[in-house]
């Protein structure tokens, strides 16, 4: 196996209690699954190396309390590098960083820090300082920290404004989206209106030309039977039957019932019946009475010529 990946070495020789040394191994590679392996080595000594970059699962040695790194080509460290949360001590010095992932800030152990010859960013450079002996490398480590705090700080607000953001924009999106539908009900509520208004005026319509024929052809009626009836010949007005011809009708039976049976009485031979008899003397009475109101009559007549 290739020296440059560390699966030739024999780490279990390079441990020291629970310092592991792996400098001036030519390692271009960090062996990174045989040291989860060793949990114990809780320093490890990766200075004077090939190192370009680290691992992804670098990050997962969180047992580490002390790392050197200096000396290497690292141009960046693993976006997730801060869950090496118990990492106490870090050396990075002469690398060609510019700048640290903001997870760093995730670093609440670190107590000391170098970061010397590296490209650092101007802002970066100035807040880790010089570290030129222990208490600048620990006050380099307070402040980076800080710094890394400040920036995922910022970058948190930034992400929630963002956030807030997009959701005002969902909200007006929704909002918009809610006013358009409630439009396009409208307009259709206003539409079936306006069609049920067409509809009725359709309907009245029909029904007043409806009734209009009706009337027409009514008076087209009446006008063919006028013809007809003033062509036939005037009839004579029918009296009434009245009540007082009812009577005279009555009477005028009475009266020939009356010169039936008194001509009977006198010309047959039934005037010597009891009924006869009587009716023969009421007739005789009745003669007597006209001649003598006759008689007097003529008498007051003469007595006025006189």
């Amino acid at each position: 196996m290739s020296r440059g990946s560390g699966k030739g070495l024999n780490l279990k020789d390079k441990l020291d209690g629970n310092e592991l040394d792996l400098s001036l191994c030519d390692l271009n590679e960090v062996p990174v699954r045989e040291l989860a392996a060793l949990p114990k080595a809780t320093v490890l000594d990766l200075s004077c190396n090939n190192l370009i970059s680290l691992p992804s699962d670098f990050c997962s040695l969180m047992h580490l309390v002390k790392l050197d790194l200096s000396k290497n080509r690292l141009q960046q460290l693993p976006l997730d590098f801060g869950r090496l949360v118990n990492l106490q001590h870090l050396d990075l010095l002469n690398n060609r960083l510019v700048t640290l992932p903001v997870s760093f800030a995730q670093l609440k152990n670190l107590k000391w820090l170098d970061l010397k010859d590296n490209p650092l960013d101007p802002v970066l450079a100035k807040v880790a300082g010089d570290c030129l002996d222990e208490k600048q490398c620990k006050q380099a480590a307070v402040k980076v920290l800080q710094h890394m705090k400040a920036i995922q700080s910022e970058q948190d607000q930034q992400r929630q404004r963002k956030l807030q953001a997009e959701r005002e924009m969902e909200k007006k999106r929704e909002a918009e989206q809610r006013a358009k539908e409630a439009l396009e009900r409208e307009l259709r509520k206003r539409e079936k209106a306006e069609e049920k208004e067409r509809r009725r005026r359709e309907y009245d319509a029909q029904k007043a030309a409806k009734q209009e024929m009706e009337k027409k052809t009514k008076k087209e009626t009446v006008h063919t039977r006028k013809p007809l009836s003033s062509s036939r010949a005037p009839q004579p007005p029918r009296h009434k039957p009245s009540w007082s011809r009812s009577v005279l009708r009555v009477l005028l039976f009475v009266l020939f019932c009356i010169l039936c049976t008194l001509a009977a009485c006198k010309l047959t031979e039934l005037q010597h019946q009891p009924l006869c008899v009587s009716v023969n003397t009421l007739y005789e009475d009745v003669v007597a009475a006209l001649q003598n109101h006759k008689t007097l009559q003529n008498m007051l007549q003469h007595n006025s010529h006189q």
